[in-house]
């Protein structure tokens, strides 16, 4: 029976996550030609049937354009409309119809406490979907992390994070932490390590 809610909620929850794709513009002050270059991909997830996409601020950052590809394979140009870089959170807006949109349950994480279950779920490759399990391992933490800006390295201190000891993978970053309701609690933001904390 637990195995089955697992498939179920795997099922009924992945149509809302998102793969992210990100280019940076590259102005040839020679030429005056204009070359893409590509900043990195990650995961995100519908927040409402308006077209509204939530991710990692990190996931966007220096990125001068944005394509969303939902779980049909269709891909959306989007715009970014909102930033709060201190909690590394970022939201976009594709312009889909809302019967492509699927938006994902929204719990409460003000009420979570160490040893609940937990679910992680992201789309790295834009091809297929990632679930990894675990408890929560702690609450209110604090992490640093690192952005490199230029040649610059800029340290930020996020707090009120979540701890969890599901497997995050690489490209995950902004894909939703699950309660066993199915509702968002968290959003996948960074792995740590001995030896170093790094984003996903």
């Amino acid at each position: 029976q637990d195995e089955q809610s697992t498939i179920e909620l795997f099922r009924a929850n992945s149509p809302a996550v998102v793969f992210i794709t990100t280019t940076e513009l590259n102005h040839n002050a020679f030429s005056f030609n204009e070359t893409e270059l590509n900043r990195g991909t990650g995961s995100g997830f519908v927040w409402d049937k308006q077209g509204h996409i939530v991710t990692n601020d990190h996931v966007i950052a220096k990125a001068d354009q944005a394509q969303v590809t939902l779980a049909d394979q269709s891909v959306w140009e989007a715009s970014i409309v909102g930033r709060a870089p201190g909690k590394d959170l970022a939201v976009l807006k594709i312009m889909a119809p809302a019967e492509k949109l699927k938006p994902i349950l929204l719990g409460e994480s003000n009420n979570l406490v160490v040893g609940q279950k937990v679910f992680a779920i992201g789309n790295p490759f834009g091809l297929d979907y990632t679930l990894t399990t675990g408890v929560i391992s702690a609450l209110g933490r604090e992490i640093r992390t690192n952005e490199r800006t230029g040649t610059v390295n800029a340290s930020r201190t996020i707090d009120g994070v979540i701890q969890t000891d599901a497997a995050i993978n690489p490209g995950n970053s902004g894909g939703p932490l699950l309660n066993l309701a199915g509702e968002a609690v968290g959003i996948n933001t960074a792995i740590f390590s001995r030896s170093e904390e790094r984003r996903v």
